[in-house]
C-alpha cells in the first residue's frame, strides 16, 4: 500500500506525540491520564487542527473501529485537498461511544469533517503497524518480507481500550522498538 507524502509525514508526528504522552520524566506510564486531560481540552485544541493535526488527533486514540480496510487504505493515499468528508466514511468507521462528544465538537469547526478523516487515518496506521512499518510514498506493503498483503487485524478490535493502555515493562518496550527498527531496515544493537 502506498501512503501519500502527507500521511507519511503525519504518521511520524502522530507516533511521536503518542510517545511523548506515554511516560513522565520518571518513566511511569501516564498515557491514560494525559489523554483524558487532552480530551477535556478539546474546545481549545480544535484551534490547532490545521497547524498540528497530530497534536489534536491523539484525543481520538483508540476511539475508532475500522470495518472496511480498503476504504482506509484508499484514504491514506490521498493528499489533504483530496480527503473524503467524514460522513462518507460512515460505513467504514464507527466511533467508540466515549468519542462521540469529542467528534461533535470537532465537526462544528469549518475543517472538522476533513480533520476527522485525518484522525481516523492516523489511528488506522497506528493500529495496523504492518502498514506503518512497510508503507511510505512509493512503497507497496505487499512487497514486505512476509509477502502477505496487509489486511484488517481483527485481533486488535477484540482488545478494549484498557487492555491497550496497560503499562508495559521497559524491557518489552525496548524489544518492540528494536523489532520495529529492524523491520524498517536498521541494524540491531547487540
Amino acid at each position: 500500500m502506498n501512503l501519500s507524502p502527507y500521511f507519511d509525514d503525519l504518521r511520524s508526528a502522530y507516533l511521536a506525540e503518542l510517545d511523548d504522552l506515554s511516560q513522565d520524566s520518571e518513566g511511569n506510564d501516564v498515557l491514560r491520564r494525559r489523554l483524558q486531560q487532552k480530551r477535556a481540552e478539546i474546545g481549545f485544541l480544535v484551534q490547532m487542527m490545521d497547524l498540528s493535526p497530530e497534536m489534536v488527533a491523539v484525543v481520538f486514540h483508540q476511539g475508532f473501529r475500522f470495518h472496511q480496510p480498503k476504504v482506509l487504505e484508499h484514504l491514506l493515499r490521498q493528499q489533504p485537498e483530496d480527503l473524503p468528508a467524514w460522513d462518507s466514511l460512515a460505513a467504514a468507521i464507527t466511533l467508540e461511544p466515549w468519542a462521540h462528544s469529542l467528534a461533535q465538537t470537532v465537526l462544528r469547526e469549518p475543517q472538522g469533517a476533513t480533520f476527522m478523516a485525518v484522525a481516523a487515518g492516523l489511528e488506522y496506521l497506528h493500529q495496523h503497524a504492518r502498514l506503518a512499518a512497510h508503507a511510505g510514498p512509493g512503497h507497496d506493503a505487499a512487497d514486505a518480507d512476509d509477502g502477505e498483503t496487509p489486511e484488517h487485524d481483527d485481533d486488535y478490535d477484540a482488545l478494549s481500550a484498557d487492555d491497550a493502555l496497560e503499562p508495559q515493562d521497559s524491557r518489552s518496550r525496548e524489544e518492540a522498538s528494536a523489532n520495529w527498527l529492524a523491520d524498517v531496515g536498521f541494524d540491531r544493537k547487540d
